[in-house]
């Protein structure tokens, strides 16, 4: 943002030359790749969803602040919606049916940002999804545990006046701050203490991470976990590269074939 301001300056002559052009340090490299430390297995993230529905119990009223996110966390690990798609998921977006599988058909993000950049007067700027189109949609199909955990959020909260699955007790858009607070006092009810203090599930984003390794190593093809993450194949398989279970192991396999039949 700073040294499009620069450009910008240097365009309208207020500065004579960009001064970031004579700096010759250059950032460090950040990996892309996803650290399978992150990544927890279901029985952690069904352990680490009961937990957090137990946050806030002794402060609130008839329901603790914890299980008002419960399903929100709970559409991160299922269905790997990032923090923003989730926030905006609506009951108009949602077939749940009593039984069988159920299906998100996401058409919006609400990204948290400086309300001095926004138009309204909330925090939270509604956007379409990312990487995609404004117009269109992602579908993504979910299990029937995910589809009773939203079933039972709704008959216990209900939906905003505009259709919003998530919102907070007075009904206003879910903080991202309220995400990250419950997750951590979460993960140290759920998680032994040298767990906690690793980066095991460090913050909520991690759960869309499980996911979606959970579905690459389960065996369902790159292309149909790229289209339900909101990926392209190339960018999914270079960001989880090192979460695939077992690839050392096989390729060791299969090198030994090939030496032994040579």
């Amino acid at each position: 943002m700073f040294a499009n301001v620069l450009r910008y300056a240097v365009e309208l002559e207020e500065l004579t030359a960009n001064p970031l052009d004579r700096l010759s340090w250059k950032p460090p490299k950040v990996s892309e790749t996803v650290d399978r430390r992150v990544v927890v297995n279901p029985r952690q993230a069904r352990e680490l969803l009961t937990a957090v529905t137990y946050v806030g119990w002794q402060r609130r009223g008839p329901h603790a602040r914890g299980q008002r996110l419960m399903a929100l966390y709970a559409c991160m690990y299922f269905a790997a919606l990032r923090p923003a798609e989730a926030v905006a998921l609506r009951r108009q977006d949602c077939y749940l049916p009593e039984t069988g599988w159920g299906l998100l058909t996401l058409e919006k993000s609400r990204p948290e940002v400086n309300q001095r950049w926004t138009d309204t007067a909330s925090a939270h700027e509604e956007r379409g999804l990312k990487h995609r189109p404004a117009a269109e949609t992602r579908r993504v199909p979910i299990p029937p545990e995910m589809v009773a955990i939203l079933r039972e959020h709704i008959d216990i909260f209900g939906v905003a006046p505009d259709g919003r699955i998530f919102s907070s007790d007075r009904g206003h858009i879910v903080a991202s701050t309220a995400i990250s607070d419950v997750w951590s006092e979460a993960r140290t009810r759920a998680l032994t203490p040298a767990q906690v203090a690793s980066p095991l599930a460090g913050r909520p984003y991690d759960l869309r991470h499980a996911a979606v390794s959970l579905w690459l190593n389960a065996g369902v093809p790159a292309t149909e976990v790229a289209e339900r993450a909101g990926h392209s194949v190339e960018v999914l398989l270079r960001v989880y590269a090192k979460c695939l279970d077992d690839g050392e192991a096989v390729a060791n396999k299969r090198i030994d074939a090939a030496l032994q039949a040579a």
